[in-house]
């Protein structure tokens, strides 16, 4: 499956959070650190929903990329 992520800079690095499974984040010092933290809190919690026999959600397809003008 394929979730999408919202990756996020801040002051002192990144955040992620994957608004198809709340509670799953991750947050580190680079992007491609907080990538592969996200990608395994990901799997973690996928294979915690299955060994409790929870229904894992389906990715959705409503995200968007939009690009706004912000000079007038």
């Amino acid at each position: 499956m394929t979730y999408s992520v919202l990756m996020l800079k801040g002051p002192t690095g990144y955040n992620a959070i994957v608004p198809d499974l709340p509670g799953v984040y991750a947050a580190g010092k680079t992007f491609d650190e907080t990538r592969n933290l996200i990608t395994g809190a990901i799997s973690f919690h996928i294979r915690g929903m299955i060994a409790d026999g929870d229904a894992v959600p389906e990715p959705s397809d409503g995200m968007e990329l939009i690009q706004v003008a912000t000079s007038s």
